[in-house]
């Protein structure tokens, strides 16, 4: 019976961990993120992607923008993948791809700042530069390693088009409308947060709701664990409906519409709106605040309506909208096994292993600190507080920055999701690496911790850089001239 009891509390734990994950990380994060990167897909040329990002642009061009693209557009950990998905779908080459997969959840500027003020500013800059120079040094060395099937992935990008491509105005404005929406349901300012008009609905029970539920989904705020609330139960619903209907609706959607896509298209919007609104439950009803959130992101959806009925055709609308479920199939179902895979190994682990596993700033210690990363994931804001709680448990500071830099990156569910879009062995060979790369930024920033000199550091980091630079010269040179005494060879 205490087996049975334990394996319960267990599955409890993946179940409650995946119902706080649905309802307040999917909707208005992962959400417009998914339209985001059907945008890029079906309605960006090829050539506009491949221009900056492709395998033949000016590595001094490519991988820059790569590294700026999460700084950019803010992404966290959840938003990365379908965005990722969608660039190197449309012809980004495989080292710029990595380099934005790595360096965009660790650079966003909420996360950034967010570290800064809870942990400390030293480790929020030390997690930016380290993970920019890693990030290059990852996608160069993943470019090098599958030379062949990048070349393979530019040619069959290039060979769709000729000619100058240029990306129309209003694509331009339909992506930042859409940007607008993730931007307004997750920019936590003042703007956005504040409550405006309020009104309460006279639905009995649901305050004894919301104590069922917190009884059905118990958590520890100090353990990084949300719960659910009534309304993260009642976006949970609603996303359950969207999924039902655009089964119905999208997948064939390429051929036409039906009145499921109405009913997908309906519920999408209902949801974004309630899940941008604040829900107080109580005595006597529900109370409903009209937040500045709630009012960006209905602007925003107007925009988009206004946009897309006078500047898109039918069949280019109907492209975004397959394209977009079409992400949403390949990565949403991964998702949802890693994050249930999280929660129940999660309750394995107990906290008192920390303090003596990762207590000093040993290679052992850092390589506990991405094993962290890989079964006790949260999403880029959450892990936080969860780096604070490890810290006060006796984390050393250089495995702590081990484990802020690998979390994104090596979760089981960004394993499963990268492994489905770049193959398994790519994205084996991408996970060996990161942990290697997370482990040095650990000991590299906990020496600096541990009283080791600034520019000692800095010289033995240039010199690193350079020795793999100059390594991955000296391979690209055996690879080429190898590739040419085949052909000289062959004919």
């Amino acid at each position: 019976m205490n087996t049975l009891s334990y394996v319960g509390s267990l599955l409890q734990g993946g179940l409650g961990n995946l119902a706080a994950y649905l309802a307040a990380h999917v909707l208005l994060c992962l959400l417009p993120a998914f339209f985001i990167a059907g945008d890029l897909t079906a309605l960006v040329p090829r050539e506009a992607i491949t221009r900056y990002l492709g395998r033949n642009a000016p590595k001094y061009i490519s991988y820059p923008a790569a590294a700026l693209g999460g700084f950019v557009l803010a992404v966290c950990s959840c938003t990365i993948m379908p965005l990722f998905a969608g660039i190197y779908k449309k012809g980004a080459g495989l080292g710029p791809a990595i380099t934005f997969l790595f360096v965009g959840p660790a650079i966003n500027i909420l996360a950034l700042t967010y570290t800064g003020v809870a942990i400390g500013m030293d480790i929020a800059i030390a997690r930016i530069i380290l993970s920019v120079v890693f990030g290059i040094g990852i996608g160069l060395i993943m470019a090098l390693t599958f030379r062949k099937d990048d070349a393979a992935h530019a040619q069959e990008a290039n060979g769709l088009f000729t000619g100058s491509v240029r990306v129309k105005k209003s694509t331009w404005l339909f992506f930042i409308l859409l940007l607008g929406i993730l931007i307004a349901g997750t920019l936590q300012v003042d703007l956005f947060t504040n409550s405006y008009a309020q009104f309460t609905l006279p639905v009995e029970g649901m305050e004894r709701f919301q104590e069922a539920l917190h009884q059905l989904v118990p958590f520890d705020a100090s353990m990084g664990e949300e719960g659910v609330t009534a309304q993260g139960a009642i976006l949970i619903v609603l996303l359950a409906l969207i999924g039902i209907s655009a089964w119905f609706g999208l997948n064939k959607v390429d051929e036409g519409y039906n009145r499921w896509t109405w009913v997908s298209l309906g519920l999408t919007v209902v949801t974004l709106l309630v899940a941008a609104a604040r829900m107080i439950p109580r005595a006597g009803g529900l109370d409903i605040l009209i937040t500045g959130k709630m009012v960006g992101v209905a602007a925003a959806m107007v925009g988009l309506l206004v946009v897309a009925r006078k500047y898109l055709d039918e069949y280019e609308i109907q492209e975004w909208f397959w394209e977009t479920w079409r992400f949403v199939k390949q990565i949403f179902p991964l998702l949802i096994v890693g994050v249930f895979a999280v929660g129940v190994i999660r309750g394995l682990i107990r906290p008192e292993w920390i303090e003596a596993l990762a207590g000093s700033n040993t290679v052992l210690a850092n390589l506990v600190g991405v094993l962290f990363g890989v079964f006790m994931y949260f999403p880029t804001l959450v892990e936080v507080p969860i780096a604070k709680m490890f810290l006060s448990l006796g984390m050393h500071r250089g495995p702590l920055l081990a484990y802020l830099m690998a979390d994104p990156e090596l979760s089981l569910q960004s394993i499963l999701i990268t492994a489905s879009i770049i193959g398994k062995t790519k994205a084996w060979v991408y996970v060996a690496w990161v942990t290697v790369f997370s482990t040095l930024a650990g000991l590299i920033y906990g020496a600096w911790v541990d009283g080791a000199s600034t520019w000692l550091l800095a010289v033995f980091l240039a010199a690193g850089l350079a020795v793999l630079v100059a390594g991955l010269r000296w391979i690209g040179k055996l690879q080429s001239h190898k590739a040419v005494t085949v052909e000289a060879s062959s004919e």
